[in-house]
């Protein structure tokens, strides 16, 4: 009787433990300052429509007459921007100029930080990838 409960314990343990390693797999979004949006303006580099996260390489500038660097910016899944941002695979192709609102990342010396809005400046098409502000009835 002992040993069976001692068993049970410690496979309660492990579950748990399980359990916990799994939640802790997924992070936060609290890497990105969403009190603030950048606007960054460049040239796709590329679209990476994988799960967990789809990922935009824009190589590109905040201020007119910078120098260009790569910027990484991440979204949800690729699920989520079909069902609420009008995203498909083929939104974006590499030599795509587009203008980009973004919450940066917290590091500031990384080139990064979570899309929330994108403009394909040559039709004017519009994709949003602020699930929140969707949710509100707040996305353009």
């Amino acid at each position: 009787m002992l040993k069976s409960r001692k068993l049970a314990g410690a496979l309660a343990a492990c579950g748990l433990l399980i359990g916990l390693s799994t939640a802790a797999a997924h992070h936060s979004a609290a890497m990105y300052d969403h009190s603030r949006t950048l606007t960054l303006t460049g040239t796709v580099v590329e679209l990476r429509w994988v799960n967990p996260h789809v990922s935009l390489s824009v190589n590109g500038t905040l201020k007119e007459g910078e120098e260009p660097a790569l910027w990484v910016l991440e979204m949800t899944s690729p699920g989520n921007l079909v069902r609420a941002g009008g995203w498909r695979r083929d939104a974006v192709k590499p030599g795509d100029k587009v203008v980009v609102d973004f919450s940066p990342l917290r590091e500031a010396d990384r080139r990064g930080g979570a899309l929330k809005k994108l403009t394909v400046a040559s039709s004017g098409e519009v994709f949003t990838a602020d699930l929140r502000a969707q949710e509100k009835g707040d996305a353009e």
